[in-house]
């Protein structure tokens, strides 16, 4: 979810459920070293429950870069192995390492040693030629001995060459049952399935298998889905937020940023989705998208008013 679920995004989600836990996007161990690190790291306390995800290969600044991620608030740390983009792949980092179950288990090793936060781990079922039942399993016992517990398992294989980002997660078939198969086979350990789910009812069907459910690209072309999560899945008895009153949460948040030189498109951008399938989502989406102001406050109010009418009509009908 590079680009995508940055600091406003978060925030954005996490008015709108406040017990699923939000990851960043992937930040390089090197670039949490050397770079601006308020600017890579930094985040709103209400952003939590948060997890870091780093990318690396090296285990002596992936443990730099958990130690920083650590001091900076986050609640757990997330090695990712399972990006098979050209450009991870080329700094020897992401999916290319599930070809070096060894370096991983390093990795996750010194990581623990830097700090008392879960390191989590996010795999493919396997990459290229390396796509046997055995292969994942023989993966996953060299990284747990560590003492890694979780794992998060996109289900399905890598391609390193040939296909493009997009084509890899969409070409190779998907495969819940690999990943039912894992939880199986470690049953002690944590068992969380990515990929391709698009709905709450797909993931309760997941969840009578597995031990937790990561959404990435349908809770973000989506966000409202997120509002049963609470009630759902963590048995919270409050009413989930309407709409309009997420939106009336986050109109405070964009004016402190604007304050501080946000430009609003770095928001807006993110809560395009937030009226998907309702009545008034193309006005919404429109009204959002053409920034011809630096008042991000009374545009997002102004496309919020654009809409309500259409919500209206559609509950007296």
């Amino acid at each position: 979810m590079m680009d995508w679920t940055d600091r406003h995004d978060r925030y954005f989600l996490r008015l709108i459920s406040q017990h699923a836990r939000l990851y960043t996007e992937m930040v390089t161990a090197n670039a949490v070293i050397h770079g601006d690190r308020d600017h890579l790291l930094g985040f709103d306390p209400q952003e939590s429950p948060l997890a870091v995800q780093l990318g690396g290969s090296d285990p002596q600044a992936l443990a730099r870069a958990a130690k920083v991620g650590a001091d900076y608030g986050y609640d757990e740390i997330n090695l990712n192995v399972g990006c098979p983009s050209d450009r991870v792949q080329n700094g020897r980092f992401g999916a290319c390492l599930m070809k070096e179950p060894e370096t991983v288990a390093a990795c996750v090793s010194a990581m623990q040693d830097a700090v008392d936060l879960p390191v989590t781990v996010k795999i493919r079922l396997g990459v290229d030629e390396l796509d046997s039942e055995e292969y994942l399993h023989e993966f996953v016992e060299k990284v747990a001995a560590t003492g890694c517990e979780t794992f998060l398992v996109h289900a399905r294989k890598a391609w390193l060459k040939g296909l493009s980002p997009k084509q890899t997660r969409e070409v190779p078939p998907l495969q819940y049952e690999r990943v039912y198969g894992l939880k199986t086979k470690f049953p002690a350990l944590n068992i969380i399935v990515n990929g391709g789910i698009e709905t709450l009812e797909q993931a309760q069907v997941h969840l009578a298998r597995v031990d937790g459910v990561m959404l990435g690209r349908a809770a973000y072309k989506n966000p409202y889905l997120l509002a049963a999560v609470d009630s759902q899945l963590f048995a919270d008895p409050r009413t989930p937020p309407s709409r309009e009153s997420i939106v009336q949460a986050l109109l405070p948040y964009i004016a402190r940023e604007e304050a501080r030189g946000t430009p609003v498109f770095r928001i807006s951008r993110h809560i395009l989705g937030l009226f998907n399938g309702q009545p008034g989502a193309r006005g919404w989406r429109q009204r959002l998208s053409a920034v011809s102001t630096t008042d991000g406050v009374n545009l997002v109010r102004a496309a919020l008013a654009a809409v309500l009418p259409q919500q209206e009509l559609k509950n007296v009908a």
